[in-house]
């Protein structure tokens, strides 16, 4: 086995997905009004369509397909294809929107120790995987002594067992 160096390149965070487009306008108008994303300015150097959006400290670059027009067949929303997942604040109020807005999804529960996830999962214009989530509930545990980088959750959840631990000593 391969012996773990720690964040050889230095990551700092997730900057962007990249998403290639039967309509770049559909995809905008879905990533905006469906997930909330906001259109921001895009170099002007480009000499090819497209758009980009951000939200929820992330972007998305959406891009023309050369095929214009052309639709990928949507598969079956399948929980284990690629995907992208957001956190969301109520699993409720994200499924009555979906319902109403007629956009079809799949429901699955992941359990844990009995901590429970909530995910729903439905395709963006050009059938990719979207899911949204309760994943916050589900602690990051590393699976070696080594910690992970960059992850807000993992700073709280170390803040929640240093106050156990303090809790723990005191008489």
């Amino acid at each position: 086995m391969k012996e773990n160096r720690g964040n050889p390149l230095q990551l700092t965070s997730l900057n962007h997905i990249s998403l290639v487009c039967r309509s770049v306008q559909e995809s905008i108008d879905f990533y905006q009004n469906i997930l909330g994303f906001v259109p921001v300015r895009r170099p002007g150097s480009f000499n090819f369509d497209g758009a980009w959006l951000f939200n929820c400290g992330i972007g998305i670059h959406l891009l023309q397909s050369e095929e214009a027009g052309k639709s990928p067949e949507k598969r079956e929303i399948n929980p284990k294809d690629n995907h992208i997942s957001f956190q969301c604040e109520s699993m409720s109020a994200v499924e009555k929107s979906l319902t109403e807005m007629g956009i079809n999804y799949v429901r699955q529960r992941v359990e844990e120790g009995g901590i429970y996830v909530d995910q729903l999962f439905f395709h963006d214009p050009d059938g990719f995987m979207v899911e949204i989530c309760n994943c916050d509930n589900l602690p990051v545990i590393p699976l070696t002594g080594e910690t992970v980088r960059a992850c807000s959750r993992l700073n709280s959840l170390q803040a929640i067992q240093h106050q156990q631990q303090i809790q723990v000593v005191q008489p």
